[in-house]
């Protein structure tokens, strides 16, 4: 056995380590998958008033900022049994979908794309064939002219004629992976720039409900504060043009990219590179009217899409048998001398993420798991979506449980969010047209219960996010975070189950051991995110603290 190290993996949130075990054939026999920071949010937040659990939680992570804010505010709202406004559940709901476009979008082109676009060969690529390739994935194009593309490929040129290929440096070019043509690489390379624009809009209409971004500060305990953006037309109006203008992105560009994606690289869909365990998981949500909601709550094991199982939060269970944990207390282990992580041994431990289990069983969750669970759910929002992809890709729903198949769940749920977010806008409309303006639960909170505990579970970009939080004498006292990567890049249970980064990599062959690119883009298709907060250590090896971590319950 041949054992490779990448660490740390780029393009994503946080410190990610992968080791990886290949056979004689360059074939991925074993992996561990680490992730290298310890995340300490849950030790911050005790003894502090449960109103500033947002603010404080969303600090996890400056990518994911609004989920964790709105997560932490919605387990003190169950802790205390407030009703929400209806006004104020659908402006965190356009905050929450905001995010998704944006993080999807940007997760597509900025961090994942050059896995499967080789930079250099797009110098090579005929600015006219290109614009005439375009018009093979979408009636409209975007930003398709013969003029266009010439000046994408002038600034390729002067970067590498430079020597500065700045954020396309240290990439694997060459690669025998990549398969696309020099055209095909120009056309979405050219649509990575187009998407560094789209991030800007995008955050400046979350900050219209937000307040700001990252770290949005309107969301409150009973409601949100935004009521003048919400009252005023031309914020609702600048809203509503910058998800007519997102839409238009996605529609003409991100969907057309990801079919022209699967086409060169079939081969790899249909040979299920990057396939896991079958296990998937979705808490659902996203309510817009009495009958229709986004996304439905599931679970399907084994790959059995037949069985879709009701979701269960008892069925949760957290396990770091592999883990730095030991008990109550941290309990980091040296690396070997050469080195590399210790996991000779079946109970070597290896990440400072856990392994959240459902049922004892490894889960994943995300786009995929979302778009399985409600399709198979019979969700009719969001069939069409499906089958429309499907058809024009000529894919099979088996074909999504792949590396790609993730990239192009991820897409298909960005056009349908698209879509669909604007039902919500045109409900807010209604209410204010018809003088419900309420926006915040009024409460005493010296009257509210001194002792209680809360639970929040929402869909967020990458998948599961639960926030659960218990309250003794008005005070936060014990609070837990379980992430969508917490589920996803979980090292080994003790019972050997792999996480779902693991279990995709299983199998996988290496064109070049010394490039694993094959690697990085099992990782990259799902949206890696390892946030977390690093407990304080000395540069230089002197101990300046111990830490404690209270291993709660769930539930």
């Amino acid at each position: 056995m041949k054992k490779i190290v990448i660490d740390p993996i780029t393009r994503i949130e946080g410190h990610l380590r992968a080791e990886i075990e290949i056979d004689e054939n360059n074939i991925v026999q074993e992996a561990y998958i680490s992730g290298q920071l310890f995340r300490g949010i849950e030790t911050i937040l005790k003894n502090r008033d449960p109103r500033d659990a947002g603010l404080l939680a969303g600090r996890i992570c400056g990518v994911c900022t609004n989920s964790h804010f709105r997560a932490a505010i919605t387990a003190v709202e169950d802790a205390y049994a407030l009703e929400l406004p209806k006004n104020a559940q659908i402006i965190r709901d356009l905050i929450s979908l905001a995010l998704f476009l944006q993080d999807h979008v940007v997760h597509f082109y900025h961090l994942h794309l050059l896995d499967y676009v080789d930079v250099t060969d797009a110098l090579e690529a005929d600015p006219k064939q290109t614009s005439k390739l375009g018009h093979q994935f979408s009636e409209r194009p975007y930003a398709n002219s013969h003029a266009h593309y010439i000046s994408v490929k002038e600034k390729l040129q002067k970067f590498v004629k430079a020597g500065k290929l700045g954020l396309f440096a240290n990439g694997y070019w060459g690669h025998k992976a990549y398969k696309l043509s020099p055209e095909e690489n120009l056309l979405l390379l050219s649509h990575y720039l187009e998407a560094l624009k789209f991030q800007t809009n995008i955050s400046q209409a979350i900050a219209i409900f937000g307040g700001k971004t990252p770290h949005p500060q309107t969301i409150v305990v009973g409601g949100i504060t935004s009521v003048a953006d919400m009252l005023n037309p031309q914020r609702l109006n600048d809203f509503i043009f910058i998800m007519k203008e997102a839409k238009a992105f996605i529609d003409r560009a991100y969907l057309p990219d990801m079919k022209l994606l699967v086409r060169g690289y079939k081969e790899e869909i249909k040979q299920g590179l990057g396939k896991g365990a079958g296990n998937f998981l979705s808490v659902g949500g996203y309510q817009f009217d009495k009958n229709h909601r986004l996304f439905e709550p599931g679970v399907i094991f084994g790959g059995d899409f037949t069985a879709i199982h009701p979701f269960d939060a008892r069925q949760i269970t957290e396990n770091v048998e592999r883990a730095w944990y030991d008990g109550d207390d941290i309990c980091y282990t040296d690396l070997n001398p050469d080195g590399t992580l210790k996991t000779a041994g079946n109970r070597d431990k290896y990440s400072w993420i856990k392994a959240p289990r459902y049922a004892q069983k490894s889960m994943e969750c995300g786009p995929l798991a979302r778009i399985l669970v409600s399709y198979y759910q019979g969700n009719e929002l969001i069939k069409p979506f499906v089958d429309s992809f499907l058809k024009e890709t000529d894919l099979t729903m088996e074909d999504l449980h792949t590396t790609i198949g993730r990239n192009a769940a991820r897409a298909i749920e960005t056009a349908y969010i698209a879509e669909y977010l604007f039902r919500f806008i045109n409900t807010l409309v209604e209410n204010i047209k018809y003088y419900d303006t309420a926006t915040w639960k009024q409460y005493q909170f010296d009257t509210l219960p001194g002792e209680s505990g809360g639970k929040a579970f929402l869909e967020v970009p990458r998948g599961v996010l639960s926030h659960f939080v218990e309250i003794k004498n008005q005070k936060i006292d014990k609070y837990q975070v379980i992430a969508p990567t917490t589920w996803n890049a979980s090292p080994k249970d003790s019972s050997g189950q792999r996480g779902a980064y693991e279990e995709a990599l299983i199998g996988l062959t290496l064109q070049d051991s010394q490039k694993p690119l094959e690697v990085l883009r099992v990782l990259h298709a799902f949206d890696p995110c390892i946030a977390c907060a690093v407990h304080v250590i000395d540069a230089k090896g002197k101990e300046v603290g111990k830490f404690k971590i209270e291993q709660n319950c769930l539930l």
